[in-house]
C-alpha cells in the first residue's frame, strides 16, 4: 500500500528583499548557500520516508532573478501511502496521491499554485511499471482545517491501471499447472503410496508458496 518516487521538486516565489540591478539575469546559488535564504516550509502529507540526495553535493539550486523571483529545486526520493481498493482485482485502475502543503503558514499567509505544465509520456523510459500501465496525472487543490488553521493542500494523482496478463502469468498459470499435475496421482497405482504422497506434498507446498507471494502482487 505504498509507492517511492524519485522527483525533482520545484518551487517558485517572489521575495522582493531579493531584488538587484545589474547585467546578469539571474544568479544560481548551490545548496551550500541555500539555508541562508528563506524557503517554503514545504512537506509531504501523505509520505512515510524522504531522502534528499546529496552526492556529490546537495542536490538542490537556487535560481534569483532581477524582479525577486526565485526558483528552488531539489531531488528527493519518497515513499509514499497509497490506498489500493482491490474491489475488481486483478482489472483494477487506482490513483496514487502525492499531497503536499506548507507546514506552518495556514492559507491566509501562504498560497500554493499550480505551474501550467504539460507531462509527456515517453513509451521508450525504462522506468515502466510490470504490473501496471502509467495512464497519466491529474491533481486538485483543497483547504484542509484543522486546529492550527486552514492549510491549503495540493495533491498530484499518479493514475495506473493494472495489466492482467502479468497477474495471469504470475499467479493463474503456475496454480492451474500446479493442480492439473497434482491430478496425475489418480493414476498412480494404489500400492505406491509414497508417490502419490510425495506429489500430493509438493502440490500443496507449491500452492503455499504461490499464496504467499500474491499480496506482493496485489
Amino acid at each position: 500500500m505504498e509507492y517511492t518516487i524519485d522527483i525533482i521538486f520545484s518551487q517558485t516565489w517572489y521575495d522582493e528583499r531579493l531584488c538587484y540591478n545589474d547585467t546578469f539575469e539571474s544568479l544560481v546559488l548551490n545548496g551550500n548557500v541555500v539555508s541562508q535564504l528563506w524557503i517554503p516550509d514545504t512537506f509531504f502529507r501523505n509520505s512515510k520516508r524522504t531522502h534528499e540526495h546529496e552526492i556529490t553535493m546537495p542536490n538542490q539550486m537556487v535560481r534569483i532573478y532581477k524582479d525577486g523571483k526565485v526558483l528552488y529545486t531539489i531531488r528527493m526520493t519518497i515513499d509514499a501511502g497509497c490506498s489500493l481498493h482491490m474491489l475488481r482485482f486483478p482489472m483494477d485502475s487506482h490513483s496514487c496521491p502525492l499531497s503536499f502543503s506548507s507546514f506552518s503558514y495556514p492559507e491566509n499567509e501562504m498560497i500554493y499554485k499550480w505551474e501550467n505544465f504539460k507531462l509527456e509520456i515517453n513509451e521508450k523510459n525504462s522506468w515502466k511499471l510490470f504490473q501496471f500501465d502509467f495512464t497519466g496525472v491529474s491533481n486538485k487543490t483543497e483547504i484542509i482545517t484543522t486546529p492550527v488553521g486552514d492549510f491549503m493542500v495540493m495533491t498530484i494523482f499518479f493514475n495506473v491501471s493494472r495489466r492482467f496478463g502479468y497477474v495471469a502469468f504470475q499467479n493463474y498459470v503456475p496454480s492451474s499447472v500446479t493442480t492439473m499435475l497434482s491430478w496425475v496421482s489418480f493414476w498412480i497405482k494404489t500400492e505406491s503410496a509414497p508417490a502419490r504422497t510425495s506429489l500430493g506434498i509438493t502440490s500443496v507446498l507449491t500452492m503455499t508458496t504461490l499464496g504467499t507471494f500474491s499480496p506482493s502482487y496485489q
